[in-house]
Protein backbone atom coordinates (compact mmCIF):
# COMPACT_ATOMS: atom_id res chain seq x y z
CA UNK A 1 0.00 0.00 0.00
CA UNK A 2 1.52 3.32 -1.09
CA UNK A 3 0.07 6.40 0.56
CA UNK A 4 -0.15 9.92 -0.83
CA UNK A 5 -0.54 13.42 0.57
CA UNK A 6 -3.91 15.15 0.36
CA UNK A 7 -3.51 18.77 -0.74
CA UNK A 8 -6.16 21.08 -2.14
CA UNK A 9 -8.69 18.27 -2.51
CA UNK A 10 -6.36 15.93 -4.44
CA UNK A 11 -4.27 12.89 -3.51
CA UNK A 12 -0.76 13.69 -4.69
CA UNK A 13 2.72 12.16 -4.55
CA UNK A 14 5.47 13.94 -2.57
CA UNK A 15 7.35 16.35 -4.82
CA UNK A 16 10.67 14.62 -4.03
CA UNK A 17 9.35 11.12 -4.80
CA UNK A 18 10.71 9.76 -1.52
CA UNK A 19 8.98 7.18 0.68
CA UNK A 20 9.68 5.37 3.95
CA UNK A 21 8.22 2.12 5.27
CA UNK A 22 5.48 1.78 7.86
CA UNK A 23 6.27 -1.32 9.97
CA UNK A 24 4.02 -3.56 12.09
CA UNK A 25 5.80 -3.42 15.50
CA UNK A 26 4.38 -6.81 16.44
CA UNK A 27 6.02 -8.84 13.67
CA UNK A 28 8.14 -6.56 11.47
CA UNK A 29 5.87 -6.72 8.41
CA UNK A 30 5.81 -3.74 6.06
CA UNK A 31 2.24 -2.41 6.01
CA UNK A 32 2.62 0.73 3.84
CA UNK A 33 5.00 3.02 2.00
CA UNK A 34 4.67 6.55 3.35
CA UNK A 35 5.66 9.85 1.70
CA UNK A 36 8.78 11.45 3.17
CA UNK A 37 7.51 14.84 2.14
CA UNK A 38 9.51 18.04 1.84
CA UNK A 39 9.05 21.62 2.91
CA UNK A 40 7.56 22.35 -0.52
CA UNK A 41 4.72 19.87 0.08
CA UNK A 42 3.92 21.50 3.41
CA UNK A 43 3.98 24.97 1.85
CA UNK A 44 1.54 23.84 -0.87
CA UNK A 45 -0.78 22.45 1.79
CA UNK A 46 -0.66 25.69 3.80
CA UNK A 47 -1.45 27.73 0.70
CA UNK A 48 -4.38 25.43 -0.13
CA UNK A 49 -5.73 25.87 3.40
CA UNK A 50 -5.40 29.65 3.17
CA UNK A 51 -7.20 29.72 -0.17
CA UNK A 52 -10.07 27.63 1.23
CA UNK A 53 -10.42 29.55 4.50
CA UNK A 54 -12.54 32.52 3.38
CA UNK A 55 -15.26 30.36 1.86
CA UNK A 56 -15.20 27.72 4.62
CA UNK A 57 -15.56 30.22 7.47
CA UNK A 58 -18.73 31.52 5.80
CA UNK A 59 -20.34 28.08 5.68
CA UNK A 60 -22.99 28.13 8.44
CA UNK A 61 -21.74 26.26 11.48
CA UNK A 62 -24.72 23.86 11.47
CA UNK A 63 -23.75 22.84 7.93
CA UNK A 64 -20.17 22.27 9.02
CA UNK A 65 -21.54 20.13 11.83
CA UNK A 66 -23.62 18.07 9.42
CA UNK A 67 -20.47 17.03 7.58
CA UNK A 68 -18.94 15.89 10.87
CA UNK A 69 -22.10 13.91 11.64
CA UNK A 70 -21.65 12.08 8.35
CA UNK A 71 -18.00 11.48 9.26
CA UNK A 72 -19.12 9.95 12.56
CA UNK A 73 -21.49 7.59 10.78
CA UNK A 74 -18.75 6.51 8.38
CA UNK A 75 -16.27 5.93 11.20
CA UNK A 76 -18.88 3.83 12.98
CA UNK A 77 -19.49 1.70 9.88
CA UNK A 78 -15.74 1.12 9.40
CA UNK A 79 -14.80 0.70 13.06
CA UNK A 80 -13.65 -2.93 12.80
CA UNK A 81 -11.57 -2.33 9.68
CA UNK A 82 -9.94 0.78 11.16
CA UNK A 83 -9.17 -0.92 14.47
CA UNK A 84 -7.50 -3.83 12.70
CA UNK A 85 -5.35 -1.48 10.63
CA UNK A 86 -4.41 0.44 13.76
CA UNK A 87 -3.25 -2.71 15.52
CA UNK A 88 -1.11 -3.68 12.55
CA UNK A 89 0.69 -0.34 12.34
CA UNK A 90 0.78 0.75 16.00
CA UNK A 91 0.66 -2.48 18.00
CA UNK A 92 -2.05 -1.87 20.62
CA UNK A 93 -4.35 -4.83 21.19
CA UNK A 94 -7.48 -4.90 19.05
CA UNK A 95 -9.93 -3.99 21.85
CA UNK A 96 -7.90 -0.88 22.65
CA UNK A 97 -7.63 0.02 18.98
CA UNK A 98 -11.41 -0.24 18.66
CA UNK A 99 -11.68 2.08 21.68
CA UNK A 100 -9.35 4.54 19.97
CA UNK A 101 -11.65 4.58 16.93
CA UNK A 102 -14.68 4.93 19.21
CA UNK A 103 -13.21 8.15 20.60
CA UNK A 104 -13.12 9.47 17.05
CA UNK A 105 -16.74 8.46 16.56
CA UNK A 106 -17.77 10.13 19.81
CA UNK A 107 -15.88 13.30 18.96
CA UNK A 108 -17.45 13.49 15.50
CA UNK A 109 -20.97 13.33 16.90
CA UNK A 110 -20.16 15.69 19.78
CA UNK A 111 -18.59 18.36 17.60
CA UNK A 112 -21.33 17.93 15.00
CA UNK A 113 -23.72 19.07 17.73
CA UNK A 114 -21.53 22.06 18.49
CA UNK A 115 -22.32 23.28 15.00
CA UNK A 116 -25.78 24.14 16.35
CA UNK A 117 -24.61 25.18 19.81
CA UNK A 118 -21.23 26.97 19.96
CA UNK A 119 -23.10 29.39 22.16
CA UNK A 120 -22.17 33.01 22.62
CA UNK A 121 -24.03 35.21 25.07
CA UNK A 122 -25.89 38.48 25.42
CA UNK A 123 -25.49 40.88 28.30
CA UNK A 124 -27.09 44.21 29.29
CA UNK A 125 -25.39 47.36 28.08
CA UNK A 126 -24.70 50.16 30.53
CA UNK A 127 -26.27 52.62 28.06
CA UNK A 128 -29.91 52.92 26.97
CA UNK A 129 -31.03 51.72 23.55
CA UNK A 130 -27.88 49.66 23.11
CA UNK A 131 -27.49 45.89 22.68
CA UNK A 132 -24.37 43.92 23.68
CA UNK A 133 -23.36 40.36 22.84
CA UNK A 134 -20.34 38.07 22.37
CA UNK A 135 -19.99 35.52 19.58
CA UNK A 136 -17.38 32.99 18.51
CA UNK A 137 -15.38 33.57 15.34
CA UNK A 138 -12.93 31.43 13.39
CA UNK A 139 -9.19 32.12 13.45
CA UNK A 140 -7.63 30.84 10.22
CA UNK A 141 -5.36 27.92 9.32
CA UNK A 142 -4.79 25.37 12.07
CA UNK A 143 -1.58 23.34 12.06
CA UNK A 144 -2.30 19.93 13.61
CA UNK A 145 0.67 17.77 14.69
CA UNK A 146 -0.13 14.46 16.37
CA UNK A 147 1.70 11.48 17.94
CA UNK A 148 1.52 7.78 17.12
CA UNK A 149 -0.02 6.33 20.28
CA UNK A 150 -3.63 7.41 19.59
CA UNK A 151 -3.69 7.67 15.79
CA UNK A 152 -7.46 8.20 15.52
CA UNK A 153 -8.51 9.74 18.83
CA UNK A 154 -5.97 12.57 19.07
CA UNK A 155 -6.31 13.80 15.46
CA UNK A 156 -10.09 13.90 15.82
CA UNK A 157 -9.84 15.77 19.14
CA UNK A 158 -8.04 18.50 17.22
CA UNK A 159 -9.36 18.44 13.65
CA UNK A 160 -13.09 18.23 14.39
CA UNK A 161 -13.34 21.26 16.72
CA UNK A 162 -11.04 23.19 14.37
CA UNK A 163 -13.41 22.51 11.49
CA UNK A 164 -16.67 23.16 13.30
CA UNK A 165 -15.28 26.53 14.43
CA UNK A 166 -14.65 27.46 10.79
CA UNK A 167 -10.90 26.98 10.53
CA UNK A 168 -9.06 25.11 7.80
CA UNK A 169 -6.47 22.45 8.60
CA UNK A 170 -2.98 21.30 7.69
CA UNK A 171 -2.41 17.93 9.37
CA UNK A 172 0.95 16.24 9.99
CA UNK A 173 0.52 12.84 11.67
CA UNK A 174 3.29 10.78 13.20
CA UNK A 175 5.28 8.85 10.62
CA UNK A 176 4.78 5.60 12.59
CA UNK A 177 0.98 5.62 12.14
CA UNK A 178 0.18 7.04 8.70
CA UNK A 179 -2.57 4.63 7.64
CA UNK A 180 -5.10 5.84 10.20
CA UNK A 181 -4.40 9.44 9.19
CA UNK A 182 -4.92 8.49 5.55
CA UNK A 183 -8.21 6.73 6.37
CA UNK A 184 -9.47 9.64 8.48
CA UNK A 185 -8.81 12.22 5.76
CA UNK A 186 -10.28 9.93 3.13
CA UNK A 187 -13.48 9.72 5.18
CA UNK A 188 -13.60 13.50 5.58
CA UNK A 189 -13.23 13.87 1.82
CA UNK A 190 -15.97 11.32 1.16
CA UNK A 191 -18.23 13.10 3.65
CA UNK A 192 -18.05 16.31 1.61
CA UNK A 193 -15.31 18.50 3.11
CA UNK A 194 -14.56 21.08 0.38
CA UNK A 195 -11.20 21.06 -1.37
CA UNK A 196 -8.45 22.71 0.64
CA UNK A 197 -10.32 22.74 3.94
CA UNK A 198 -8.38 19.71 5.23
CA UNK A 199 -4.87 18.93 3.99
CA UNK A 200 -2.67 15.98 4.94
CA UNK A 201 1.12 15.99 4.64
CA UNK A 202 3.22 13.02 5.73
CA UNK A 203 6.82 13.61 6.66
CA UNK A 204 9.38 14.30 9.34
CA UNK A 205 9.22 16.92 12.03
CA UNK A 206 12.38 18.53 10.71
CA UNK A 207 10.86 19.07 7.26
CA UNK A 208 7.06 19.17 7.48
CA UNK A 209 6.64 19.98 11.17
CA UNK A 210 9.12 22.85 11.11
CA UNK A 211 7.40 24.35 8.08
CA UNK A 212 3.98 24.22 9.71
CA UNK A 213 5.03 25.80 13.01
CA UNK A 214 7.12 28.51 11.37
CA UNK A 215 5.08 29.49 8.30
CA UNK A 216 3.27 32.84 8.74
CA UNK A 217 0.32 31.40 6.82
CA UNK A 218 -0.55 29.16 9.80
CA UNK A 219 -2.45 30.96 12.56
CA UNK A 220 -2.61 28.38 15.34
CA UNK A 221 -0.79 25.18 16.29
CA UNK A 222 -2.16 22.21 18.19
CA UNK A 223 0.63 19.82 19.15
CA UNK A 224 0.76 16.61 21.18
CA UNK A 225 4.15 15.05 21.89
CA UNK A 226 7.23 15.20 24.08
CA UNK A 227 8.15 18.05 26.39
CA UNK A 228 11.38 18.73 24.55
CA UNK A 229 9.64 19.06 21.19
CA UNK A 230 6.78 21.00 22.74
CA UNK A 231 9.15 23.62 24.08
CA UNK A 232 10.66 23.99 20.62
CA UNK A 233 7.19 24.34 19.07
CA UNK A 234 6.32 27.05 21.60
CA UNK A 235 9.50 29.00 20.85
CA UNK A 236 9.20 28.90 17.07
CA UNK A 237 5.44 29.47 16.90
CA UNK A 238 5.68 32.16 19.58
CA UNK A 239 7.97 34.19 17.36
CA UNK A 240 5.06 34.45 14.93
CA UNK A 241 2.54 35.21 17.73
CA UNK A 242 0.60 32.08 16.82
CA UNK A 243 -1.89 30.62 19.23
CA UNK A 244 -0.34 27.37 20.51
CA UNK A 245 -1.84 24.41 22.38
CA UNK A 246 0.66 21.94 23.83
CA UNK A 247 -0.33 18.54 25.23
CA UNK A 248 2.90 17.02 26.53
CA UNK A 249 4.07 14.36 28.96
CA UNK A 250 2.86 12.81 32.16
CA UNK A 251 4.18 10.96 35.21
CA UNK A 252 0.85 9.85 36.57
CA UNK A 253 0.21 8.20 39.91
CA UNK A 254 -2.40 6.00 41.52
CA UNK A 255 -2.73 6.39 45.29
CA UNK A 256 -3.96 3.32 47.19
CA UNK A 257 -5.06 3.91 50.78
CA UNK A 258 -5.33 1.24 53.45
CA UNK A 259 -9.14 1.12 53.23
CA UNK A 260 -9.19 0.55 49.45
CA UNK A 261 -10.93 -2.32 47.69
CA UNK A 262 -7.72 -4.10 46.67
CA UNK A 263 -9.31 -6.28 44.00
CA UNK A 264 -10.68 -3.18 42.28
CA UNK A 265 -7.40 -1.33 42.78
CA UNK A 266 -5.35 -4.13 41.20
CA UNK A 267 -7.62 -4.17 38.14
CA UNK A 268 -7.31 -0.38 37.78
CA UNK A 269 -3.54 -0.43 38.27
CA UNK A 270 -2.90 -3.13 35.68
CA UNK A 271 -5.10 -1.42 33.08
CA UNK A 272 -3.49 1.97 33.72
CA UNK A 273 0.12 0.77 33.84
CA UNK A 274 0.14 -1.80 31.05
CA UNK A 275 -2.70 -0.80 28.71
CA UNK A 276 -1.17 0.24 25.38
CA UNK A 277 2.06 -1.21 26.89
CA UNK A 278 2.32 1.91 29.03
CA UNK A 279 2.52 4.12 25.94
CA UNK A 280 -0.11 6.65 27.00
CA UNK A 281 0.43 10.14 28.32
CA UNK A 282 -2.08 9.18 31.05
CA UNK A 283 -0.49 5.81 31.86
CA UNK A 284 0.17 5.09 35.53
CA UNK A 285 3.91 4.79 36.16
CA UNK A 286 3.89 5.57 39.91
CA UNK A 287 1.97 3.63 42.55
CA UNK A 288 1.79 5.48 45.86
CA UNK A 289 0.73 3.01 48.57
CA UNK A 290 -0.08 3.47 52.24
CA UNK A 291 2.36 1.36 54.26
CA UNK A 292 -0.25 -0.90 55.92
CA UNK A 293 -1.21 -2.61 52.66
CA UNK A 294 2.05 -2.19 50.74
CA UNK A 295 3.28 -5.79 50.97
CA UNK A 296 -0.12 -7.33 50.24
CA UNK A 297 -0.63 -5.14 47.19
CA UNK A 298 2.88 -5.90 45.91
CA UNK A 299 2.21 -9.64 46.05
CA UNK A 300 -1.15 -9.32 44.30
CA UNK A 301 0.38 -7.27 41.53
CA UNK A 302 3.30 -9.68 41.11
CA UNK A 303 0.90 -12.60 40.70
CA UNK A 304 -1.32 -10.79 38.22
CA UNK A 305 1.57 -9.39 36.16
CA UNK A 306 3.02 -12.89 35.85
CA UNK A 307 -0.22 -13.99 34.18
CA UNK A 308 -0.25 -11.23 31.52
CA UNK A 309 0.34 -12.52 28.00
CA UNK A 310 2.56 -10.65 25.58
CA UNK A 311 1.77 -10.92 21.90
CA UNK A 312 0.50 -9.42 18.67
CA UNK A 313 -2.49 -7.19 19.18
CA UNK A 314 -4.69 -9.19 16.80
CA UNK A 315 -4.24 -12.35 18.89
CA UNK A 316 -7.36 -12.69 21.09
CA UNK A 317 -5.24 -14.03 23.96
CA UNK A 318 -2.90 -11.03 24.09
CA UNK A 319 -3.01 -8.75 27.13
CA UNK A 320 0.02 -6.55 26.33
CA UNK A 321 1.20 -5.73 22.81
CA UNK A 322 4.57 -4.54 21.53
CA UNK A 323 6.25 -1.18 21.93
CA UNK A 324 6.24 1.07 18.89
CA UNK A 325 9.84 0.40 17.77
CA UNK A 326 13.26 -0.84 18.84
CA UNK A 327 14.29 2.59 20.12
CA UNK A 328 11.39 2.45 22.57
CA UNK A 329 12.50 -0.98 23.78
CA UNK A 330 16.02 0.31 24.37
CA UNK A 331 14.75 3.38 26.20
CA UNK A 332 12.54 1.31 28.52
CA UNK A 333 15.38 -1.11 29.27
CA UNK A 334 17.75 1.76 30.01
CA UNK A 335 15.33 3.02 32.68
CA UNK A 336 15.09 -0.46 34.18
CA UNK A 337 18.87 -0.44 34.53
CA UNK A 338 18.72 3.06 36.03
CA UNK A 339 16.16 1.90 38.59
CA UNK A 340 18.33 -1.02 39.63
CA UNK A 341 21.38 1.23 39.98
CA UNK A 342 19.34 3.65 42.09
CA UNK A 343 18.51 0.86 44.52
CA UNK A 344 14.92 0.03 43.59
CA UNK A 345 13.96 -3.65 43.96
CA UNK A 346 12.94 -5.38 40.74
CA UNK A 347 9.89 -7.50 41.58
CA UNK A 348 9.06 -8.91 38.14
CA UNK A 349 9.84 -8.24 34.49
CA UNK A 350 12.73 -5.98 33.58
CA UNK A 351 13.78 -7.66 30.36
CA UNK A 352 12.96 -8.42 26.77
CA UNK A 353 11.18 -11.78 26.37
CA UNK A 354 13.59 -14.51 25.29
CA UNK A 355 11.06 -16.73 23.49
CA UNK A 356 11.80 -16.79 19.74
CA UNK A 357 8.15 -16.04 18.97
CA UNK A 358 8.87 -12.45 20.01
CA UNK A 359 12.07 -12.05 17.98
CA UNK A 360 10.48 -10.14 15.09
CA UNK A 361 8.57 -7.66 17.26
CA UNK A 362 9.39 -4.95 19.79
CA UNK A 363 8.28 -6.54 23.06
CA UNK A 364 9.16 -5.79 26.67
CA UNK A 365 7.95 -7.64 29.75
CA UNK A 366 5.57 -5.76 32.07
CA UNK A 367 7.79 -4.59 34.92
CA UNK A 368 7.23 -3.79 38.60
CA UNK A 369 9.70 -2.06 40.93
CA UNK A 370 9.24 -1.87 44.71
CA UNK A 371 11.04 0.16 47.38
CA UNK A 372 11.16 3.16 45.06
CA UNK A 373 11.68 6.60 46.55
CA UNK A 374 10.04 9.69 45.13
CA UNK A 375 13.40 11.22 44.16
CA UNK A 376 14.54 8.34 41.91
CA UNK A 377 14.63 8.96 38.17
CA UNK A 378 12.21 6.08 37.54
CA UNK A 379 9.76 7.96 39.78
CA UNK A 380 10.20 11.37 38.20
CA UNK A 381 10.98 10.95 34.48
CA UNK A 382 8.53 9.81 31.81
CA UNK A 383 9.47 6.30 30.62
CA UNK A 384 6.55 5.71 28.22
CA UNK A 385 6.59 1.96 28.59
CA UNK A 386 5.36 -0.90 30.80
CA UNK A 387 7.28 0.03 33.98
CA UNK A 388 5.50 0.64 37.31
CA UNK A 389 7.21 1.95 40.47
CA UNK A 390 5.80 1.40 43.99
CA UNK A 391 6.37 4.17 46.54
CA UNK A 392 5.55 3.69 50.26
CA UNK A 393 3.85 6.51 52.24
CA UNK A 394 2.50 6.92 55.77
CA UNK A 395 -0.75 8.80 55.14
CA UNK A 396 -2.82 10.82 52.68
CA UNK A 397 -0.89 14.04 53.23
CA UNK A 398 2.37 12.34 52.23
CA UNK A 399 0.66 10.61 49.31
CA UNK A 400 -0.61 13.91 47.90
CA UNK A 401 2.78 15.55 48.40
CA UNK A 402 4.52 12.71 46.52
CA UNK A 403 1.93 12.86 43.75
CA UNK A 404 2.47 16.60 43.27
CA UNK A 405 6.28 16.48 43.49
CA UNK A 406 6.93 15.67 39.80
CA UNK A 407 7.10 18.33 37.11
CA UNK A 408 4.08 16.91 35.25
CA UNK A 409 0.40 17.30 36.12
CA UNK A 410 -1.83 15.32 33.78
CA UNK A 411 -3.74 12.54 35.55
CA UNK A 412 -4.00 11.14 39.07
CA UNK A 413 -6.13 8.60 40.89
CA UNK A 414 -6.99 7.48 44.41
CA UNK A 415 -8.54 4.27 45.69
CA UNK A 416 -10.27 4.76 49.05
CA UNK A 417 -13.66 4.24 50.68
CA UNK A 418 -13.37 7.40 52.80
CA UNK A 419 -15.44 10.28 51.41
CA UNK A 420 -13.35 12.82 53.31
CA UNK A 421 -10.18 11.53 51.65
CA UNK A 422 -11.96 11.68 48.31
CA UNK A 423 -12.82 15.36 48.57
CA UNK A 424 -9.43 16.31 49.97
CA UNK A 425 -7.85 14.55 46.98
CA UNK A 426 -10.13 16.29 44.50
CA UNK A 427 -9.08 19.61 46.02
CA UNK A 428 -5.35 18.97 46.47
CA UNK A 429 -4.14 16.68 43.66
CA UNK A 430 -2.43 19.09 41.24
CA UNK A 431 -3.44 17.43 37.98
CA UNK A 432 -5.85 18.32 35.22
CA UNK A 433 -7.66 14.98 35.57
CA UNK A 434 -8.54 13.18 38.82
CA UNK A 435 -10.10 9.71 39.10
CA UNK A 436 -11.73 8.27 42.20
CA UNK A 437 -11.64 4.46 42.54
CA UNK A 438 -10.53 4.10 38.93
CA UNK A 439 -7.19 4.16 37.14
CA UNK A 440 -5.48 7.12 35.48
CA UNK A 441 -6.80 6.41 31.98
CA UNK A 442 -10.26 6.56 30.44
CA UNK A 443 -11.02 10.21 29.70
CA UNK A 444 -14.37 10.92 28.04
CA UNK A 445 -14.62 13.32 25.12
CA UNK A 446 -17.24 15.68 26.59
CA UNK A 447 -14.97 16.75 29.46
CA UNK A 448 -11.84 18.92 29.10
CA UNK A 449 -8.63 16.94 28.65
CA UNK A 450 -5.23 18.31 29.62
CA UNK A 451 -2.84 18.91 32.47
CA UNK A 452 -0.99 21.39 34.59
CA UNK A 453 2.64 22.45 34.91
CA UNK A 454 5.00 20.50 32.62
CA UNK A 455 2.16 18.65 30.92
CA UNK A 456 1.25 21.59 28.71
CA UNK A 457 0.57 25.28 28.45
CA UNK A 458 -2.90 25.40 29.96
CA UNK A 459 -5.20 24.79 27.01
CA UNK A 460 -7.64 21.90 27.08
CA UNK A 461 -8.80 19.46 24.44
CA UNK A 462 -12.25 17.84 24.11
CA UNK A 463 -15.54 19.12 25.45
CA UNK A 464 -16.57 22.72 24.96
CA UNK A 465 -13.11 23.72 26.20
CA UNK A 466 -11.74 22.74 22.79
CA UNK A 467 -13.84 25.48 21.19
CA UNK A 468 -12.05 28.09 23.29
CA UNK A 469 -8.75 27.23 21.63
CA UNK A 470 -10.06 26.98 18.07
CA UNK A 471 -12.18 30.14 18.10
CA UNK A 472 -11.88 33.84 18.90
CA UNK A 473 -14.34 35.77 21.04
CA UNK A 474 -15.84 38.78 19.27
CA UNK A 475 -17.66 41.42 21.31
CA UNK A 476 -20.48 43.19 19.39
CA UNK A 477 -22.24 46.44 20.35
CA UNK A 478 -25.39 47.62 18.56
CA UNK A 479 -26.45 51.18 19.38
CA UNK A 480 -29.98 51.96 18.17
CA UNK A 481 -30.38 55.25 20.05
CA UNK A 482 -29.72 57.35 16.97
CA UNK A 483 -27.15 59.48 18.78
CA UNK A 484 -23.54 59.18 19.90
CA UNK A 485 -23.30 57.58 23.32
CA UNK A 486 -19.95 57.37 25.06
CA UNK A 487 -19.45 54.50 27.46
CA UNK A 488 -17.70 55.30 30.76
CA UNK A 489 -17.84 59.07 30.08
CA UNK A 490 -19.73 61.20 32.61
CA UNK A 491 -22.67 63.07 31.16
Amino acid sequence: MQLKNYIGGRWVDPENGRYIQDIDPGNGDVVADVPASSRKDAERAIEAARQAYESWRRVPAPKRGEILFTVGQMLKERKHELAEKMTREMGKVYAEAAGDVQEGIDMAFYMAGEGRRSFGYTTPSELPDKFAMATRDSIGVAGIITPWNFPMAIPTWKIFPALVCGNTVVFKPASQTPILAYELINILAEAGIPAGVVNLVFGSGSEVGETIIGDPGVNLISFTGSNQTGRHVARVAGEGLKRVSLELGGKNAIIVMDDADLDLAVDGILWSAFGTSGQRCTACSRLIVQEGIYDALEQRLKDRIASLKLGHGLDNHTDVGPLINQQAVEKVHSYVEIGQREGARLVIGGSRPSDSVYSTGHYYAPTLFADVTSEMRIATEEIFGPVLSMIRVKDLDEAIAVNNRVTYGLSSSIFTQDVNRVFRSIRDLATGIVYINAGTIGAEIHLPFGGTRGTGNGHREAGTAALDFFSEWKAVYVDFSGKLQRAQIDA
